[in-house]
Formats: structure tokens, sequence, C-alpha cells
């Protein structure tokens, strides 16, 4: 028997001989055949989208940058960062600082008529020549001044001859009445010692109060080197210009301080000017020059209290007034209160910078535009006396306070 392949029927043949392998193979399980090998492919790019804020995305990694905000095209650029000096090798990193201080002196000048004693306005710096040791310096500032005062009311109360008495209360009273209301103003006594009556205050009547409690004295000793010693110690933690105004006899009968340490302390207090206000003159001059060696003495006694009153004003920049009658005292305090409020302040830098300790002298002169000495005139063309008043001196600052 012959079979007849023709071409039609072979491809349908050889499909069927080609499917049976595989239709048995799904009966019968097969060994997994291994894998061939893939050719190696280059590594996948990072995406470079870049994440929000907030944490990685896609395959940027473990940092994520933040989203940086659209910023408008006018926006300021931030300012530069501060440069970072660095450090020299070697050089130790505690570097000492260096700090200089430039000294300034500030001289307070009343310039008073003698014969009135009238304050004189109207001065320029060209007026002002300063002289440090004899030598000229040059100021750097100017002003006219006149403010409220800070001011101790320093008094003696002794019991010694009643007219002496007499006189400080009214003298006292008399400077009371010429206060404004932002004065400050305290009051002390002394005798043997010193007694605060009133603590400073701006209430004038608590003044007033304590000048009536002024009755019956304590002990006739008037130890005022100690008293003006004490002040000037309780002055000095008041920052600011202040002012004693001493009412006394000038006389000193017990203190523990010689007058070379309270001259000394008075020239090397700052900050701190004396005006002084005898008392008894009406007594004295009743008895002065009255015969026998007890007269004579206590002349001298007074001329010597007079002259230690005139010291300590001086040094000081202050004034001293002798009065003998009671109705010269509001005239004599109004012209004391006119000199503590009006004042030319100048302020240089002394060419003499050594911290060295020591007392320099000052003088104040007074001048015209072309470099004479400054003459007034009264209406009648008469030429007037004046007197310029500032301090002595100061001490300059030591090496080491």
């Amino acid at each position: 028997m012959y079979i007849r392949i023709t071409n039609r029927i072979l491809p349908l043949f050889v499909l069927l001989a080609l499917a049976a392998p595989f239709a048995s193979a799904q009966n019968t399980p097969a060994p997994t055949p291994a894998p061939a090998p893939q050719p190696q492919q280059p590594p996948a790019q990072p995406d470079q989208t870049a994440p929000d804020s907030g944490g990685p995305a896609g395959d940027n990694g473990n940092i994520a940058l933040p989203k940086k905000k659209d910023q408008p095209a006018d926006a300021t650029p931030p300012a530069p960062a501060e440069p970072k000096l660095k450090q020299p090798e070697g050089l130790s990193k505690d570097i000492p600082s260096i700090r200089i201080t430039v000294p300034e002196v500030t001289v307070d000048v009343g310039v008073i008529l003698e014969k009135t004693g009238q304050f004189v306005p109207n001065l320029k710096p060209t007026n002002f020549k300063v002289f440090e040791d004899g030598v000229e310096q040059k100021v750097i500032g100017f002003k006219r001044v006149e403010a409220p005062i800070t001011v101790l009311l320093l008094c003696e109360f002794a019991s010694t001859n009643y007219s002496f008495i007499y006189d400080m209360r009214n003298a006292a009273w008399a400077f009371a009445q010429q206060l404004r209301p932002q004065d400050y103003v305290a009051m002390m006594t002394f005798d043997m010692r010193t007694q605060i009556v009133t603590d400073f205050t701006q209430d004038k009547r608590q003044l007033l109060e304590g000048i009536n409690m002024l009755r019956i004295p304590g002990f006739s000793e008037r130890n005022l080197f100690d008293a003006i010693y004490e002040a000037e110690d309780r002055l000095t933690r008041i920052e600011g210009r202040k002012y004693i105004v001493l009412i006394a006899s000038g006389r000193d009968t017990f203190s523990k301080i010689t007058y070379d340490k309270i001259l000394q302390k008075v020239k090397n207090t700052p900050d701190i000017t004396i005006f002084t206000v005898s008392t008894g003159g009406a007594m004295r001059a009743m008895t002065e020059g009255s015969g026998g060696l007890r007269g004579g003495m206590r002349d001298i006694d007074y001329l010597q209290a007079d002259n230690e009153m005139k010291t300590f004003a001086k040094y000081t920049g202050g004034y001293s007034y002798f009065p003998r009658f009671v109705g010269e005292m509001p005239d004599m305090f109004s012209q004391i209160n006119q000199n503590i409020r009006a004042k030319y302040e100048l302020v240089y830098h002394p060419l003499n910078t050594k911290t060295d300790g020591t007392y320099r002298k000052l003088r104040v002169e007074l001048v015209d535009e072309e470099g004479h000495p400054l003459q007034f005139q009264d209406e009648k063309k008469k030429p007037l006396k004046y007197d310029t008043i500032y301090r002595d001196g100061y001490r300059a600052k030591p090496e080491v306070e």
C-alpha cells in the first residue's frame, strides 16, 4: 500500500510530529535547564528629578536636598558672610586686648564782677586760655552750664557765743530761700562731732524744719577740719558736681586731722566746690583791737580762721564771704546761687598724659580777640575788676588705683 504524501499534507504531518513531544512533556516533568548567561547591562542612571523637601525620592541616595523655592527676579542677594581670620601658627589664642584711655580734664570757670558780684555772660571760647603747669592747653569743649545743684549745708553749731549761732541760723535760712524745686540739699552740723540734720532732699520744708531745731548746742569745741573731711567723704559717693556751703567761724579747736591733711584732702577731691560764709562778723567788729594779751590772741586766731576759709574756697573754685549784718545775707546768697548755677565749662586733653598721680596746677586767663587781657567797663567807661573762679588744680590719676 502506497501512501502518497502531497505538498499540502506534509505540513500537517510535520506539525503533528513536532507537537507530540510537547504533549508528553506536560505529563512528565523535566529538569529545569540552567539559564543562559545574560550580557552585562550598563548601570541604571539615577533619577535626576529633585525631591520635595522632607526626604529622598527615587534613586537619589541617602541625602535629600530641599526643593528650592522660586525666587523673584528682583530678590536682594544675601549679605556676604563675615570673613574668618585664621589664627597664625605658634600664637597663643589668649591675646590680651589693648585699651587706651585719653585723659580729659573739665574746668568750671566762673567770671564774677568784684563790685556787684554778678556773673559775666556772653563770653566766647576764644576769650579763655587754660594753662596746666604753665603750659597752654588746647580747649576742645566749651559751654555755659546752668542746672539744678546738689549742695551740702555744713554749719558750725557749738556752745560758744550766741552771736555765732544767730548768724549761722540766719545764713542757713537765707540760703534755703534761694533753692529751686529741682535742687538737692542736705544739712550737717558740727561741734565736737558731726551730726546729719537732714539727708539729701528736694523738699525745702525739711531743711527749714531742721534749721528751726538748732536751739541748744552741745559742746563748745569746733572741729572744723574733721567735719570738712567727713563731708567730702560723704559727697564723693555722689556722682556729678557737688557743692559745700560752709557756714562757720573758721576756727578749729580739737580736730584729729591737721590743717595740712585737710588741705590735701580738699585739693585732691574732684567735683566738689566749697563756698564759705563767716559768722560772728558783728561781734568781731565791736570787740576787735581790745587791749590785753587775750584780746590780741583772739584777733590773731580769727585772722587765721579767715585765711583758712579763703583757702578752702580758692582751692576748689569757690568764693568766701564775710558778712557783718543780717541784711547782707539775701544778696550774698543770691550771688552764691548764681555762681553755683552759672559757669563756663572748659574741656581739654592734657598734653602731659602721664598717669603718675602728680598734682597739676591750673591757671585760666581771659583775653580779647587780639590776645590781650580782657577788660570790662561800666556805662561810664570806667574799668571794672573781675574775678575768675576755678579750681587751683587737680591730681592726675595714678598708674594703679
